[in-house]
């Protein structure tokens, strides 16, 4: 986890999104790569595209504002980070470096079709990013990385991708709580994830919770309080994204009521 990819964007989530990233480069000793992403607009009846063109002009006015800023406040934070810039859909952009990245830094927002605030990537990003996927909330203050962590098991492959990244980070925590809801009918038990991961010289505690009463997400949010948790490891959209979108699921769910990050992975 040296290789820490933020999107930059002048928007609610940026301060959110920079703490977060600090609180992980400095905790990790690792490197910051500061993505400026400039959408590509389109307007119905725009054939030259010069109305696009002036809203992109104008972007890149206000990102180039920012970039001064963020230069000289990350000069001062004793990180190590660089810069790196596109045009295009923001969630592709990101997603084509994900390849050399451990983690991409973005906000916990519903996303939605014809949505113009972009914080809305995560679901977009963890289908397609080749690394986890940092979600953070809005009014999150960063990430502390020695609290106590929280880890939604349910067997599947996306939790044991997710736990299996977070390696690292865990290794730093308080506590570690492992979290299971209902019964697991295919993957391996919340006891076995425990077993795997006292091997990396992790110790969880494991929770059983059953969910007759609640729907997944709820219980997971509740647990997360009750243990005070940092933030939350868990699979995206195991069931698949569509099915989500149309039926609900715990991952989408999660991302529109998370009050602290969410390390995805799929």
């Amino acid at each position: 986890m040296k290789n820490i990819l933020l999107l930059v964007h002048e928007d609610k989530g940026q301060e959110a999104r920079l703490q977060t990233a600090l609180d992980l480069a400095r905790a990790l000793n690792g490197h910051i790569r500061c993505a400026e992403v400039t959408p590509l607009p389109v307007y119905p009846g725009d054939f030259d595209g010069s109305m696009a063109g002036m809203v992109v002009a104008e972007d890149i006015k206000t990102e180039a504002s920012l970039r001064r800023r963020l230069d000289v406040r990350l000069a001062h934070e004793d990180v190590s980070f660089d810069w790196t810039d596109d045009l295009g859909d923001m969630a592709l952009c990101l997603a084509n470096q994900s390849r050399l990245t451990d983690l991409i830094i973005v906000n916990c927002k519903k996303d939605a079709f014809f949505e113009q605030d972009r914080r809305g990537l995560a679901s977009d990003l963890v289908m397609s990013a080749r690394c986890p996927i940092v979600a953070v909330p809005d009014a999150a203050v960063g990430l502390n990385v020695s609290g106590a962590a929280m880890i939604a098991w349910d067997g599947s492959e996306p939790a044991a991708a997710a736990l299996r990244a977070a390696i690292p980070l865990l290794k730093l925590a308080r506590s570690v709580h492992l979290v299971s809801v209902g019964q697991i009918v295919d993957g391996p038990s919340a006891r076995a994830a425990a077993v795997y991961l006292s091997r990396h010289d992790i110790h969880a505690k494991v929770h059983l919770l059953d969910s007759v009463a609640q729907t997944p997400d709820v219980l997971l949010l509740r647990q997360a309080e009750i243990d005070r948790a940092a933030y939350c490891v868990m699979g995206a959209y195991g069931r698949g994204r569509l099915y989500e979108t149309v039926f609900g699921g715990v991952t989408r769910r999660m991302i529109e009521a998370a009050r602290i990050p969410l390390i995805l992975s799929r």
